[in-house]
């Protein structure tokens, strides 16, 4: 099998030949060394791991040094995939020229391919200049979890005409500013189908049905590691959390009990030098 690293000429081949993009989250080295053995195409540090990793109720608290510090670890592991960073809120709203020095982080400190912003059409005067200055954008929209509370919450996007239009409007003034694909979550299956027949970049789902050019979701949620709250578009294929559990037990029960650790876990010593102690 081919490893040479994806490109983004690959992915919008990929779309072409209409064969689908896989994409998953990771958050640190051995997570993007999985998901790179098995050659999924692309691998999203995603600003989720405020709440999968560290705890928070939102993305929102998410720095710009958490996500340098898990992007460096997720690069290190990465041989084959497309990398994209996530950048967290305020990190490239707050003006043009703060989007490009954040978004420069990610590529020069961090070893990301690519870096990923949530936001519609108000949004495209800085994908085009984040792209301008030679970084690649991935775009957002639908539910925009930085923004869930503007929206009312983690509800569906785009379910009437009129907030359709818009979100077809923005994918196109995104995918004309330059952006290379895009994140759609949460948005109608019918909606995303439209988007994705009328861009020529790749569409990203996540809760946006089966006719997008590919798909992502969270790490932990598909093997079962987070277990705070499960969203309808999430398929669990393991659940790792119990075993985890019972083997966390067991550890515990072999030290209380003096079983752990055995002679094939202990260095020996011979009683001749030991008593010389």
């Amino acid at each position: 099998m081919d490893r040479k690293k994806v490109t983004i000429a690959q992915l919008e081949k990929m779309k072409r030949d209409n064969r689908k993009i896989s994409m998953i989250t990771a958050y640190d080295y051995p997570t993007a060394t999985f998901a790179d053995q098995v050659e999924i195409e692309t691998i999203l540090v995603g600003d989720s791991l405020g709440m999968v990793v560290l705890g928070y109720d939102s993305t929102v608290p998410v720095t710009m040094d958490a996500m340098i510090h898990h992007c460096q670890a997720v690069t290190r592991g990465t041989e084959y995939a497309f990398v994209l960073g996530d950048m967290p809120f305020l990190s490239y709203q707050v003006s043009v020229e703060k989007a490009i020095e954040n978004a420069g982080r990610f590529v020069k400190e961090a070893g990301c391919d690519c870096v990923k912003l949530e936001g519609g059409s108000e949004m495209a005067p800085v994908v085009k200049a984040v792209v301008d200055a030679g970084i690649p954008v991935c775009a957002h929209i639908g539910l925009t979890p930085q923004t869930a509370t503007k929206l009312s919450g983690f509800k569906v996007q785009g379910k009437d005409a009129e907030s359709a239009k818009e979100l077809v409007k923005s994918a196109k003034d995104l995918e004309a500013a330059g952006a290379c694909m895009v994140v759609m979550e949460c948005i109608p299956d019918r909606l995303a189908a439209k988007i994705t027949e009328e861009l020529n970049i790749p569409t990203i789902g996540i809760g946006a049905g089966p006719d997008c050019d590919g798909q992502v979701l969270v790490y932990h949620d598909v093997v079962g590691l987070f277990e705070r709250f499960t969203p309808k578009f999430v398929k669990r294929y393991v659940n790792l959390a119990p075993q985890i559990r019972e083997a966390l037990k067991q550890y515990k029960e072999d030290v209380a009990a003096g079983t752990f650790p055995g002679p094939e876990h202990s260095f020996a010593m011979s009683e001749e030098e030991a008593a010389k102690i």
